[in-house]
Protein backbone atom coordinates (compact mmCIF):
# COMPACT_ATOMS: atom_id res chain seq x y z
CA UNK A 1 0.00 0.00 0.00
CA UNK A 2 1.34 3.25 -0.81
CA UNK A 3 0.99 6.18 1.51
CA UNK A 4 -0.52 9.26 -0.22
CA UNK A 5 1.31 12.26 0.73
CA UNK A 6 -1.02 14.25 2.52
CA UNK A 7 -2.08 18.06 1.48
CA UNK A 8 -0.74 20.49 3.61
CA UNK A 9 -3.18 21.69 5.79
CA UNK A 10 -3.72 25.99 5.16
CA UNK A 11 -3.24 27.83 8.01
CA UNK A 12 -6.58 28.72 9.59
CA UNK A 13 -7.22 32.48 10.24
CA UNK A 14 -7.12 34.43 12.88
CA UNK A 15 -10.40 36.85 13.14
CA UNK A 16 -9.27 40.48 13.08
CA UNK A 17 -9.64 41.77 16.86
CA UNK A 18 -11.88 44.65 16.80
CA UNK A 19 -11.09 47.81 18.42
CA UNK A 20 -11.54 47.91 22.17
CA UNK A 21 -13.69 50.97 21.90
CA UNK A 22 -16.18 49.79 19.37
CA UNK A 23 -16.67 46.79 21.12
CA UNK A 24 -17.49 48.90 24.35
CA UNK A 25 -20.25 50.79 22.43
CA UNK A 26 -21.60 47.70 21.12
CA UNK A 27 -22.22 45.85 24.58
CA UNK A 28 -23.06 49.21 26.38
CA UNK A 29 -25.20 50.95 23.82
CA UNK A 30 -28.11 50.89 26.22
CA UNK A 31 -26.09 52.70 28.69
CA UNK A 32 -24.61 55.58 26.00
CA UNK A 33 -28.84 56.19 24.97
CA UNK A 34 -29.34 57.11 29.00
CA UNK A 35 -26.44 59.17 29.40
CA UNK A 36 -27.21 61.38 26.43
CA UNK A 37 -30.93 61.18 27.40
CA UNK A 38 -29.35 62.28 30.93
CA UNK A 39 -27.64 64.98 29.20
CA UNK A 40 -30.60 66.05 26.89
CA UNK A 41 -32.50 66.12 30.59
CA UNK A 42 -29.54 68.20 32.25
CA UNK A 43 -29.34 70.48 29.76
CA UNK A 44 -33.18 71.46 29.37
CA UNK A 45 -33.41 71.69 33.61
CA UNK A 46 -30.41 74.11 33.47
CA UNK A 47 -31.99 76.04 30.72
CA UNK A 48 -35.27 76.17 32.60
CA UNK A 49 -34.79 76.14 35.73
CA UNK A 50 -31.44 76.37 37.09
CA UNK A 51 -30.09 79.28 34.87
CA UNK A 52 -30.17 82.35 36.69
CA UNK A 53 -33.14 84.43 36.95
CA UNK A 54 -32.94 87.30 34.63
CA UNK A 55 -33.14 90.83 36.73
CA UNK A 56 -31.77 94.39 35.71
CA UNK A 57 -28.93 95.24 38.54
CA UNK A 58 -28.28 93.19 41.56
CA UNK A 59 -31.55 93.30 43.10
CA UNK A 60 -34.94 93.55 41.65
CA UNK A 61 -38.89 93.47 43.09
CA UNK A 62 -41.02 91.03 41.98
CA UNK A 63 -44.65 91.44 42.97
CA UNK A 64 -47.10 88.13 43.52
CA UNK A 65 -50.90 89.56 43.74
CA UNK A 66 -53.38 87.78 46.11
CA UNK A 67 -54.80 84.87 44.52
CA UNK A 68 -52.03 84.54 41.73
CA UNK A 69 -50.81 81.27 40.62
CA UNK A 70 -47.78 79.41 39.61
CA UNK A 71 -49.41 78.29 36.59
CA UNK A 72 -50.00 82.35 35.85
CA UNK A 73 -46.59 82.53 36.77
CA UNK A 74 -44.77 80.55 34.72
CA UNK A 75 -46.81 82.00 31.63
CA UNK A 76 -45.37 84.77 32.37
CA UNK A 77 -41.97 84.01 32.72
CA UNK A 78 -42.38 82.08 29.27
CA UNK A 79 -43.92 85.41 27.52
CA UNK A 80 -41.14 87.21 29.27
CA UNK A 81 -38.94 84.81 27.32
CA UNK A 82 -37.27 84.16 30.19
CA UNK A 83 -37.91 80.70 29.65
CA UNK A 84 -38.48 78.13 26.65
CA UNK A 85 -40.30 75.12 28.30
CA UNK A 86 -43.27 76.14 31.04
CA UNK A 87 -44.12 72.14 31.49
CA UNK A 88 -40.58 71.79 32.76
CA UNK A 89 -41.70 74.07 35.44
CA UNK A 90 -45.31 73.15 35.78
CA UNK A 91 -44.02 69.16 36.48
CA UNK A 92 -41.53 70.51 38.79
CA UNK A 93 -43.72 72.62 40.82
CA UNK A 94 -46.35 70.55 40.89
CA UNK A 95 -44.24 67.43 42.11
CA UNK A 96 -41.33 69.26 44.30
CA UNK A 97 -43.31 72.25 45.56
CA UNK A 98 -46.11 71.26 48.26
CA UNK A 99 -47.19 74.53 48.29
CA UNK A 100 -49.44 77.64 46.94
CA UNK A 101 -47.92 80.95 45.27
CA UNK A 102 -48.07 83.37 48.05
CA UNK A 103 -48.85 86.96 47.90
CA UNK A 104 -46.76 90.05 48.48
CA UNK A 105 -43.40 91.29 47.16
CA UNK A 106 -40.10 89.49 47.32
CA UNK A 107 -36.30 90.70 46.44
CA UNK A 108 -34.76 88.75 43.95
CA UNK A 109 -30.74 89.23 44.22
CA UNK A 110 -28.68 88.70 41.18
CA UNK A 111 -27.85 84.86 40.67
CA UNK A 112 -30.83 83.12 41.98
CA UNK A 113 -31.63 80.47 39.67
CA UNK A 114 -35.57 80.26 38.65
CA UNK A 115 -36.07 77.29 40.67
CA UNK A 116 -34.90 79.55 43.83
CA UNK A 117 -37.08 81.84 43.36
CA UNK A 118 -40.27 79.54 42.36
CA UNK A 119 -39.27 77.98 45.90
CA UNK A 120 -39.25 81.49 47.48
CA UNK A 121 -42.80 82.67 46.24
CA UNK A 122 -44.10 79.83 48.01
CA UNK A 123 -43.20 80.83 51.56
CA UNK A 124 -45.01 84.19 52.51
CA UNK A 125 -42.37 84.57 55.20
CA UNK A 126 -39.33 85.68 52.36
CA UNK A 127 -41.71 88.52 51.34
CA UNK A 128 -40.11 91.74 51.71
CA UNK A 129 -43.26 93.49 51.18
CA UNK A 130 -46.87 92.98 51.63
CA UNK A 131 -49.09 93.83 48.12
CA UNK A 132 -52.18 95.24 49.21
CA UNK A 133 -55.17 95.66 46.09
CA UNK A 134 -58.16 97.50 46.88
CA UNK A 135 -60.63 97.04 43.26
CA UNK A 136 -62.69 100.44 42.50
CA UNK A 137 -66.37 99.20 43.70
CA UNK A 138 -65.86 96.63 46.14
CA UNK A 139 -67.16 97.60 49.86
CA UNK A 140 -65.36 98.20 52.87
CA UNK A 141 -66.58 95.45 53.98
CA UNK A 142 -64.82 93.09 51.27
CA UNK A 143 -61.54 95.36 51.88
CA UNK A 144 -61.77 93.80 55.73
CA UNK A 145 -61.99 91.00 54.95
CA UNK A 146 -59.04 90.59 52.81
CA UNK A 147 -57.31 92.49 55.64
CA UNK A 148 -58.21 89.81 58.17
CA UNK A 149 -57.40 86.86 55.45
CA UNK A 150 -54.15 88.72 55.20
CA UNK A 151 -51.13 86.90 56.85
CA UNK A 152 -48.58 89.76 56.33
CA UNK A 153 -51.19 91.85 58.17
CA UNK A 154 -50.62 92.62 61.87
CA UNK A 155 -54.15 92.86 63.42
CA UNK A 156 -55.11 95.23 65.70
CA UNK A 157 -58.48 97.19 64.41
CA UNK A 158 -60.59 95.15 62.07
CA UNK A 159 -62.23 92.99 64.46
CA UNK A 160 -64.01 95.74 65.90
CA UNK A 161 -67.52 97.42 65.61
CA UNK A 162 -67.34 99.68 62.65
CA UNK A 163 -67.69 102.67 65.61
CA UNK A 164 -65.27 101.60 67.65
CA UNK A 165 -62.77 101.20 64.30
CA UNK A 166 -63.45 104.63 63.04
CA UNK A 167 -62.84 105.87 66.65
CA UNK A 168 -59.54 104.13 67.04
CA UNK A 169 -58.63 105.63 63.45
CA UNK A 170 -59.44 108.99 64.08
CA UNK A 171 -61.99 108.91 61.58
CA UNK A 172 -64.62 111.64 62.16
CA UNK A 173 -67.35 109.51 59.85
CA UNK A 174 -70.44 107.68 61.25
CA UNK A 175 -70.11 105.04 58.75
CA UNK A 176 -66.70 103.63 56.79
CA UNK A 177 -67.76 102.55 53.02
CA UNK A 178 -66.33 105.17 51.11
CA UNK A 179 -63.55 106.49 52.47
CA UNK A 180 -61.01 104.24 51.73
CA UNK A 181 -59.10 105.01 48.40
CA UNK A 182 -59.07 101.99 46.29
CA UNK A 183 -55.56 101.42 44.47
CA UNK A 184 -52.20 99.22 44.57
CA UNK A 185 -50.55 99.49 48.03
CA UNK A 186 -47.32 98.32 49.54
CA UNK A 187 -46.35 98.10 52.66
CA UNK A 188 -44.33 96.39 55.04
CA UNK A 189 -44.61 93.04 55.80
CA UNK A 190 -45.84 92.98 59.43
CA UNK A 191 -47.64 96.07 59.05
CA UNK A 192 -50.68 96.73 61.49
CA UNK A 193 -53.90 96.95 59.74
CA UNK A 194 -54.15 100.32 61.42
CA UNK A 195 -51.67 101.92 59.56
CA UNK A 196 -53.19 100.41 56.19
CA UNK A 197 -56.05 102.00 56.87
CA UNK A 198 -54.88 105.41 58.02
CA UNK A 199 -53.29 105.94 54.90
CA UNK A 200 -55.85 104.83 52.48
CA UNK A 201 -58.61 107.03 54.53
CA UNK A 202 -55.78 110.02 53.90
CA UNK A 203 -55.25 109.48 50.23
CA UNK A 204 -59.13 109.22 49.58
CA UNK A 205 -59.49 112.33 51.50
CA UNK A 206 -56.63 113.91 49.58
CA UNK A 207 -58.44 112.92 46.38
CA UNK A 208 -61.90 114.27 47.83
CA UNK A 209 -60.58 117.29 48.91
CA UNK A 210 -58.77 118.36 45.30
CA UNK A 211 -61.55 117.09 43.47
CA UNK A 212 -64.34 119.79 45.45
CA UNK A 213 -62.02 122.47 44.95
CA UNK A 214 -62.50 121.92 41.27
CA UNK A 215 -65.92 121.31 41.27
CA UNK A 216 -68.47 122.32 38.57
CA UNK A 217 -70.77 124.72 39.46
CA UNK A 218 -74.46 124.51 40.86
CA UNK A 219 -74.12 120.86 41.50
CA UNK A 220 -76.94 119.71 43.93
CA UNK A 221 -74.62 117.91 46.45
CA UNK A 222 -74.62 120.17 50.45
CA UNK A 223 -71.15 119.00 50.77
CA UNK A 224 -68.12 117.42 49.66
CA UNK A 225 -69.43 113.53 51.38
CA UNK A 226 -72.65 113.70 49.63
CA UNK A 227 -70.52 114.09 45.90
CA UNK A 228 -68.67 110.91 47.59
CA UNK A 229 -71.77 109.33 47.78
CA UNK A 230 -72.73 109.60 44.23
CA UNK A 231 -69.06 108.94 42.76
CA UNK A 232 -69.86 105.37 44.86
CA UNK A 233 -72.96 105.17 42.96
CA UNK A 234 -71.79 106.18 39.32
CA UNK A 235 -68.98 103.34 40.08
CA UNK A 236 -70.98 100.69 40.55
CA UNK A 237 -72.85 101.73 37.61
CA UNK A 238 -70.40 101.65 34.77
CA UNK A 239 -66.89 100.39 34.45
CA UNK A 240 -66.32 101.80 31.05
CA UNK A 241 -64.68 105.61 32.14
CA UNK A 242 -65.85 106.96 29.13
CA UNK A 243 -69.21 106.82 30.47
CA UNK A 244 -68.80 108.24 34.04
CA UNK A 245 -69.21 111.71 33.07
CA UNK A 246 -72.48 110.44 31.12
CA UNK A 247 -73.74 108.27 34.41
CA UNK A 248 -72.97 111.40 36.81
CA UNK A 249 -75.07 114.15 34.65
CA UNK A 250 -78.19 111.25 34.38
CA UNK A 251 -78.15 111.21 38.45
CA UNK A 252 -77.05 115.03 39.20
CA UNK A 253 -80.60 116.32 36.18
CA UNK A 254 -82.27 113.65 38.79
CA UNK A 255 -81.90 115.28 41.55
CA UNK A 256 -82.01 118.75 40.46
CA UNK A 257 -85.69 117.76 39.09
CA UNK A 258 -86.60 116.21 42.39
CA UNK A 259 -86.87 112.43 40.28
CA UNK A 260 -85.67 109.52 41.84
CA UNK A 261 -82.28 107.98 41.38
CA UNK A 262 -84.01 104.64 40.59
CA UNK A 263 -80.61 102.50 40.78
CA UNK A 264 -80.13 99.07 41.02
CA UNK A 265 -76.90 98.92 42.96
CA UNK A 266 -78.74 100.93 46.53
CA UNK A 267 -81.26 98.45 46.22
CA UNK A 268 -78.61 96.02 46.38
CA UNK A 269 -76.16 97.17 49.17
CA UNK A 270 -79.48 98.19 50.79
CA UNK A 271 -80.40 94.48 51.32
CA UNK A 272 -77.39 93.37 52.40
CA UNK A 273 -76.99 89.69 53.06
CA UNK A 274 -79.88 89.01 51.70
CA UNK A 275 -78.96 89.89 48.10
CA UNK A 276 -78.63 86.18 46.51
CA UNK A 277 -77.68 87.79 43.03
CA UNK A 278 -80.48 88.53 41.88
CA UNK A 279 -83.33 92.01 42.58
CA UNK A 280 -86.70 91.06 42.46
CA UNK A 281 -89.74 93.26 41.99
CA UNK A 282 -90.18 92.78 45.44
CA UNK A 283 -86.84 94.09 46.48
CA UNK A 284 -87.34 97.33 44.23
CA UNK A 285 -90.76 98.05 46.46
CA UNK A 286 -89.18 97.24 49.68
CA UNK A 287 -87.91 100.55 51.53
CA UNK A 288 -84.96 100.57 53.40
CA UNK A 289 -82.26 103.60 53.88
CA UNK A 290 -80.72 102.83 50.75
CA UNK A 291 -83.26 102.38 48.33
CA UNK A 292 -83.61 104.85 45.43
CA UNK A 293 -86.86 103.53 43.69
CA UNK A 294 -88.78 104.19 47.02
CA UNK A 295 -86.75 107.35 48.51
CA UNK A 296 -85.65 110.75 46.73
CA UNK A 297 -82.55 111.83 47.29
CA UNK A 298 -79.00 110.43 47.73
CA UNK A 299 -78.85 107.54 50.38
CA UNK A 300 -76.98 107.76 53.47
CA UNK A 301 -73.71 106.94 53.09
CA UNK A 302 -71.28 105.87 49.79
CA UNK A 303 -72.22 102.34 48.60
CA UNK A 304 -68.50 101.11 47.65
CA UNK A 305 -65.13 102.80 47.77
CA UNK A 306 -65.10 104.60 44.50
CA UNK A 307 -61.86 105.26 42.36
CA UNK A 308 -60.37 108.64 41.36
CA UNK A 309 -62.13 108.78 38.19
CA UNK A 310 -65.50 108.25 39.52
CA UNK A 311 -64.74 110.99 42.13
CA UNK A 312 -63.77 113.19 39.18
CA UNK A 313 -67.29 112.25 37.32
CA UNK A 314 -69.27 113.26 40.25
CA UNK A 315 -67.62 116.82 40.59
CA UNK A 316 -68.03 117.44 36.61
CA UNK A 317 -71.56 115.56 35.15
CA UNK A 318 -71.52 115.92 31.30
CA UNK A 319 -73.71 118.76 29.85
CA UNK A 320 -76.53 116.41 28.01
CA UNK A 321 -80.37 116.64 28.73
CA UNK A 322 -80.15 112.60 29.27
CA UNK A 323 -81.88 111.45 31.81
CA UNK A 324 -82.28 107.76 31.45
CA UNK A 325 -79.98 104.90 31.03
CA UNK A 326 -80.20 101.28 30.51
CA UNK A 327 -77.35 98.52 29.74
CA UNK A 328 -77.06 97.75 25.81
CA UNK A 329 -76.43 93.76 26.27
CA UNK A 330 -73.52 93.97 24.55
CA UNK A 331 -71.33 96.12 26.76
CA UNK A 332 -72.12 99.56 28.12
CA UNK A 333 -75.58 101.48 28.09
CA UNK A 334 -78.01 103.59 26.25
CA UNK A 335 -78.65 106.68 27.37
CA UNK A 336 -81.96 109.29 26.34
CA UNK A 337 -83.40 111.90 27.45
CA UNK A 338 -87.08 111.57 27.40
CA UNK A 339 -89.07 108.23 28.61
CA UNK A 340 -90.08 107.28 24.79
CA UNK A 341 -86.69 106.56 23.77
CA UNK A 342 -85.83 105.07 27.05
CA UNK A 343 -88.50 102.90 26.59
CA UNK A 344 -87.79 102.07 23.01
CA UNK A 345 -83.28 101.28 24.47
CA UNK A 346 -84.87 98.92 26.96
CA UNK A 347 -86.86 97.12 24.24
CA UNK A 348 -83.67 96.67 22.24
CA UNK A 349 -81.80 95.63 25.83
CA UNK A 350 -84.46 92.65 25.93
CA UNK A 351 -84.62 91.61 22.27
CA UNK A 352 -80.52 91.47 22.86
CA UNK A 353 -81.30 89.09 26.05
CA UNK A 354 -83.39 86.84 24.29
CA UNK A 355 -81.18 86.49 21.03
CA UNK A 356 -78.40 85.46 23.65
CA UNK A 357 -81.01 82.69 25.12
Amino acid sequence: MIDMPKQPTKPKMKKKPQPQTESWFKTNKWLMAALVLLCVVGIVLWANLFKPYPIDGKRQMLAIAPGDTYTRFIDRMEKDGKISLPIVLKIYQKFLIHDSLKAGVYEIRQGMSIRQVMVMLSNAENAQMNRILVIEGTTFKQLIENLKKDPLVTKTVVNLPYSEMLKALDIPYQHPEGLFEPNTYFFAKGETDKKILTDLYRYQMKTLNEEWQKRARDLPYKNKYEALIMASIIEKETSIDSELEQVSGVFVRRLRLGMRLQTDPTVIYGMGDRYQGKISREDLRTATAYNTYTMAGLPPTPIALPGKKAIAAAMHPDQSDNIYFVATGNGGHKFSANLQDHNQAVQQYLSVLRSKN
